[in-house]
Parts: structure tokens; C-alpha cells; sequence
């Protein structure tokens, strides 16, 4: 941690600050290279009345003797279970409704928290839902207007704050048979729906520290653009986010790289679609100038249809090897019902493109286990790669594919985990691999407990609380799960809870889109209404 460079003045905190823990449920490489964690930190370190330091799972800041606010960043399903270990290792009661008034506020946000907090929520005073631009200000300065009053009269106060979601004060109501009815607030003076914030500003955020010793080493990234305004049906990035939105190129984006490039000569440029930026060109044609040279570049994942000469030219120009586009599937069919607004002629004039700006490699995303996907569909993902290294000789392609997981505020959270995606991705490999295709699958098995965590309500929280290392194998959630069903965990303090549904409830089951889904008392940027309808077109297109 001595190796880094900020890109920001932190104020030296007031005698009487705040003193806050910011943690990140993984280990320091991989947390300070979360732009989302660097934002927050920042945000945290440039007040005067918040004294805040890092906490990560093999190092951190020396920490407090006592905290006020205890704070966590959250932007992967499978990171959220680590939590509990970190309360206990900070001795603070796991259980928010355990913490006395010496004990912090635990906190936490990120897109996870926004989408579905519910399986985590008993662990957590107030989540945040949504952009932290506003939000985390609002907050922090809501707690020091009654950072002296007992707990709950703070946490109340907490409640009325746009955006912060307190737990506490809501409480599940179930069926006789277990059925969630609603989630609902303990009184009239909680909001019975808490909204998520979205920042509206003229610019996006960037890095606010490098270093050699992040996942991607000395690199300054840049948010170019937020959301994405294709709207694929399964996408937490572009749904959850809306509305699409981009800083201007004069104010934000090149203010944002020229910062950056004061302390690195590595640039990520950040984004769903970051091609889809409308002066994305402008900013390209910027980065073209000689004084660049010496500097590399590299871009998220672009839309295919975006791929130009031009790019592919001052990319390999600025070092880049390789770029990455979002397929979902090589079946037209597919494509329309994900509502991925993609040709087979774009995918293969993308890599025509890459070749000719003399990039080396093409990575493309896929996905098996889709709603309504057929084999004939895999076999079309299949027949797409072979023909795209037929007709681009000497261009390397690498496929990732991932198991469709569903995600709440998508509208394809009434959807589940297909098994057959399984089967579907070893006969992928069985077709590619052999013909020289990088075949990159991601684990069903991870999918599966990803698919829990995201459509799980409070009920798993005991789970979460239990499971301890056997969180690193499906095989340790499936027998802690079944522990839950036959009522053998400890159970989380307060009223008694039903047992959690069956587990391909969860997991594997379509959901009525009637049902009351966990997350019903939070808004994203779409009503459920709206969300349904997507769905109904997805399915009907297929």
C-alpha cells in the first residue's frame, strides 16, 4: 500500500471526525482496482469530518481502536458472504439488531446491495441504493446532524435520507406455506418504498488512485460512459444504471485522462458500451496525437456493431492486443430475444476490422442456458467461432461464456438457472477447443450460488452466516442450505422466520411474474410493470 499515487488531496481529518472503516470483501489487489471502492474511499478521505480508513482481507490501514461507521463496498454476488467474517473480526456483533450504541453503523452499497440487499440486509444498519455521487454526502452528513443520539433514533433519521434503506425497520410478512406476502415498513413514518438515487452530474467518475500492486498494475481508468442503451434483458449493468448517461468530452473525459496520465502511462477506458459515448470518436481522434506515444490503452468490453478501422488502428497504435465484444449468442434467434441488436455480418465485420488495425486477438462474451435457448442454439455459437476463424485467418479468438444467471431489476428476474447450461458448455469446449479457439468457461457451479444470492430474500441470511469456509464449494452451500430446510442453523435474532423456500425455488424455477418478489420495496430505474413487459417481449420474440 506505500506504492501508490493519488490523484486527490485527502483532508486531514478534524479532532472530532468520524472514524470510519471502509472494507472490501477481497484482498487488496483486487479491492483498489474496484473503481467503485477507490470513489468512495476518495469521497470519504476529502472530508474533514471523517477520519476513514481501508480495510481489505490480507492487509489494511491501522484501524481505529473504536469505530463509528463500518462501511462496505459490494460489487460481486460472491463476494457478499465474506461479510460476516469481517464483522467478526472487527468484534462487532454480525447481527444489526445486536449492536448497542457502541457499536458502528455498518453500511454498505454497490450494485449488488441496489439490485437485491435482502440476503444480506440482517448484517447491515443502511444500505445505500444506487450512484454514490449524491448519496454518500447525503448520508454521511444526515449521521453527523445526530451522530450523538442513541442507535435508533440515528438510524431513523437515517431512513428519511433518499436512498438509504435501514433494514430494521422493515419486516417481512409470509403465507402460512412460507410465500413472501410483502416486505413492509414497522410504522408510517418509515417510506414504504426507498428509491434508488441516480446521479444526473456532467461528469463520471475516474481513478483517484494508482499503483503497481492492483489487478491491473499502474492503470488510470476512466468511466466514459454509465449504463448502456442496448438493454440486453439479463444486463444488471444496463438496467440497474439507467438512464444511459455520458460526461462531455471537453469538461469530463479529458480532464479525467489528462489527470490520470500525470501519474501512469496506462488509460482503461470504462463503460457497457463505451463506443456508444457520441463523442467517442473525438475523444479517439485526442488519444491519436503523437504526444500519446509511450502510452497504453485499453477499452471494456465495445458493442460490435461500433468496430471501425479507426479503432481497431489507434488501439493497436497505443498498445492494445486485443479487443472484446458481448455476442451473447452466434443464433440470431437468441440474440433477439436477449434483445441483443446484433447481426452476423457486424460480428464478422468486427473482426475483419480488428485484423486490418492490426490488433492480434478478438475476445467475444457469450452465454449458455439463456430463456427458451435450444442445442441448436449452442451449435450456432459454434458454427459462428469456426467460421469467424475460417474468414480471419490469423486473428486468435477467445470465447468466454458464462451461465445465465438471473438478476433482479432485469427483466429476466422471473427467469432461472437452466442444468442443461451444464452440458451445453462442455459441448462447447468439445467443438472448439480442438480447432485452436480459446474456450474460457465460467463455472456453473459458481452460477448456481450466484443465481442464490441474487433472487434469495432474508431467509439466506443464516446461511450466509453459517456456511464460514464452506462458502469456498457449492458443495458447502448445498449442505448448509439443506441444514436451513431441516431447520438445524442457529436462526437470526428477532421474530422466527419461516424456512427458506426449496432450493430450486430459488435457483432453477421460472417465477410467476405475480409473485412478490424480495426486492418489492425497492425501486430500481424501471417499475416492475415496465420490466414485465420487457420480459413478455423477450419470450415472445422467442
Amino acid at each position: 500500500m506505500n506504492q501508490e499515487t493519488l490523484l486527490f488531496d485527502p483532508a486531514p481529518p478534524d479532532p472530532d471526525a468520524l472514524r470510519a472503516v471502509l472494507a472490501f470483501p477481497s484482498t487488496y489487489s483486487v479491492g483498489i482496482t474496484s473503481l467503485g471502492y477507490q470513489i468512495v474511499w476518495a469521497t470519504l478521505a476529502q472530508r474533514h469530518d471523517v477520519d476513514v480508513r481501508r480495510l481489505f482481507t490480507d492487509q489494511g490501514d491501522p484501524l481505529p481502536r473504536h469505530c463509528d461507521l463500518f462501511g462496505l463496498s459490494l460489487s460481486w454476488e460472491l463476494d457478499g458472504p465474506v461479510l460476516p467474517e469481517l464483522l467478526r473480526n472487527q468484534r462487532i456483533p454480525i447481527w444489526a439488531t445486536e449492536r448497542s450504541d457502541d457499536d458502528p453503523i455498518v453500511f454498505g452499497g454497490g450494485p449488488v446491495l441496489t439490485a437485491n440487499p435482502e440476503p444480506l440486509a440482517p448484517f447491515f444498519d443502511a444500505v445505500l441504493l444506487g450512484d454514490g455521487e449524491l448519496l454518500l454526502p447525503a448520508f454521511i452528513d444526515a449521521l453527523q446532524q445526530c451522530r450523538h443520539s442513541p442507535r435508533n433514533e440515528r438510524l431513523r433519521h437515517l431512513a428519511q435520507v433518499p436512498g438509504v434503506y435501514v433494514p430494521s425497520l422493515y419486516a417481512p410478512r409470509y403465507e402460512t406455506d412460507g410465500t413472501l406476502l410483502a416486505v413492509e415498513p414497522i410504522d408510517s413514518a418509515i417510506p414504504a418504498l426507498v428509491e434508488k438515487q441516480t446521479w444526473r452530474g456532467n461528469t463520471l467518475s475516474h481513478s483517484t488512485v494508482v499503483t503497481p500492486e492492483a489487478a491491473w498494475p499502474d492503470i488510470h481508468m476512466v468511466e466514459v460512459v454509465r449504463s448502456c442503451p442496448e438493454l440486453c434483458r439479463f444486463c444488471l449493468a444496463s438496467y440497474l444504471t439507467l438512464p444511459f448517461r455520458t460526461p462531455s468530452l471537453d469538461d469530463g473525459l479529458i480532464p479525467a485522462v489528462e489527470k490520470g496520465l500525470t501519474a501512469t502511462k496506462r488509460l482503461g477506458l470504462l463503460g457497457a458500451s463505451v463506443t456508444q459515448h457520441p463523442q467517442f470518436s473525438d475523444l479517439l481522434q485526442w488519444l491519436d496525437q503523437d504526444r500519446f506515444d509511450g502510452t497504453r490503452i485499453s477499452v471494456s468490453s465495445v458493442r460490435a456493431a461500433t468496430v471501425t478501422p479507426e479503432l481497431t488502428r489507434i488501439l493497436s497504435k497505443r498498445g492494445s492486443r486485443s479487443l472484446t465484444i458481448a455476442i451473447e449468442s452466434g443464433s440470431e434467434r437468441m440474440r433477439e430475444v436477449v434483445n441483443k441488436k446484433l447481426t452476423t455480418e457486424a460480428i464478422h465485420a468486427a473482426a475483419r476490422h480488428a485484423k486490418e488495425g492490426g490488433l492480434t486477438g478478438l475476445k467475444l462474451y457469450g452465454m449458455a442456458g439463456l430463456p427458451t435457448e435450444t442445442d441448436d442454439d449452442i451449435e450456432a455459437t459454434a458454427e459462428l467461432l469456426l467460421a469467424l476463424k475460417r474468414d480471419t485467418k490469423g486473428l486468435r479468438f477467445t470465447l468466454g461464456v458464462s451461465t445465465f444467471v438471473p438478476k433482479a431489476q432485469t427483466p429476466f428476474q422471473w427467469q432461472g438457472v437452466r442444468p442443461e447450461a451444464e452440458k451445453r458448455l462442455k459441448r462447447l469446449a468439445k467443438q472448439l477447443k480442438p480447432k485452436g479457439i480459446e474456450f474460457r468457461p465460467e463455472s456453473y457451479g459458481w452460477s448456481v450460488i450466484q443465481a442464490l444470492l441474487s433472487r434469495s430474500d432474508r431467509r439466506l441470511a443464516p446461511v450466509i452466516a453459517a456456511v464460514g469456509d464452506g462458502r469456498e464449494s457449492m458443495g458447502g452451500w448445498k449442505k448448509t442450505y439443506r441444514a436451513a430446510l431441516n431447520g438445524e442453523l442457529e436462526p437470526m435474532p428477532g421474530p422466527t422466520q419461516p424456512l427458506p423456500p426449496p432450493w430450486a425455488d430459488v435457483v432453477h424455477d421460472p417465477w410467476d411474474t405475480q409473485r412478490t418478489l424480495p426486492w418489492t420495496h425497492l425501486r430500481g430505474p424501471l417499475t416492475p410493470q415496465k420490466l414485465k413487459e420487457h420480459h413478455d417481449q423477450a419470450l415472445t420474440a422467442g
